[in-house]
């Protein structure tokens, strides 16, 4: 059985794309940007291992999280897609790209944040085991308004606290994830960064509101010499959450690239 839970949507004809979360996200992210955007568009979304309804078994690597989606893309197509991958989401499509690039004919990367500095992630990771979860329901869409979603449509941000946000046994409410694999894909980011073959088309948009930046300078100049004339980059005025804050601008790159 597959370690993934995953969404699908549009119709079962339509061009196929595989969309992969961020960090602590789950695959319905992608709903509004499916159905209200790309509706004649095959979106393949999975919950990532650890996040959402999907298995939060280890390993916790890079490798495993590529293993599972070359197991689905297996099961779910059998021509070559294209890949979107959102900050996490991106560092996972290079990682599946390097692993079976007979499966994708190119890759859209969203503020992918890959090869981060130890100190910058060690701090995030900490944080999240402090305070791993909320008192109220309220109090979890002020720690929202106050990171990366301030810019997010407000039934967007409504969609995601039912979705997303569960009571625990302890009277409180956590976000749908694995904290132990969550921890440990914050260590992941802080790996070398790895670059997809040479011969893949790949877009890359850079959120210039995020500081300390995800795509940092020497990922974006590597990139951008491994791929040369492969490689279109655009700078965003926005902060990180670009599929939802955008979905209209994210749509039309994803068209460009198809």
């Amino acid at each position: 059985m597959s370690a993934l839970h995953v969404y699908r949507f549009g119709p079962a004809n339509g061009q196929a794309v595989l969309a992969l979360h961020g960090m602590t996200g789950h695959g319905k992210r992608w709903e509004d940007l499916a159905v209200n955007h790309l509706p004649d568009l095959r979106i393949i979304a999975p919950d990532l291992r650890g996040h959402g309804r999907s298995s939060a078994l280890p390993p916790w690597t890079f490798e495993a999280v590529a293993d599972d989606l070359v197991e689905l893309l297996e099961a779910e197509t059998t021509e070559p897609v294209t890949v979107v991958g959102h900050s996490f989401g991106g560092a996972c499509a290079m990682y599946l790209a390097r692993r079976r690039p007979d499966l994708i004919r190119g890759l859209v990367l969203l503020d992918p944040a890959i090869g981060l500095a130890p100190e910058f992630v060690g701090d995030i990771a900490e944080s999240l085991l402090a305070e791993p979860d909320f008192e109220s329901v309220a109090r979890a869409r002020e720690d929202k308004l106050a990171s990366a979603w301030a810019d997010v449509a407000p039934n967007l941000l409504e969609a995601e606290l039912d979705e997303h946000l569960v009571p625990t046994p302890q009277g409180r409410f956590a976000w749908r994830m694995s904290i132990p694999a969550i921890t440990s894909y914050w260590g992941q980011l802080a790996r070398p960064f790895v670059l997809p073959p040479r011969d893949l088309p790949t877009v890359l948009v850079q959120a210039l509101k995020v500081q300390p930046p995800f795509v940092t300078p020497e990922f974006r100049a590597a990139l951008t010499e491994h791929l040369g004339a492969r490689l279109t980059v655009h700078d965003w005025d926005s902060d990180h959450m670009l599929p939802q804050a955008l979905p209209a601008e994210t749509a039309a790159l994803i068209r460009s690239a198809l």
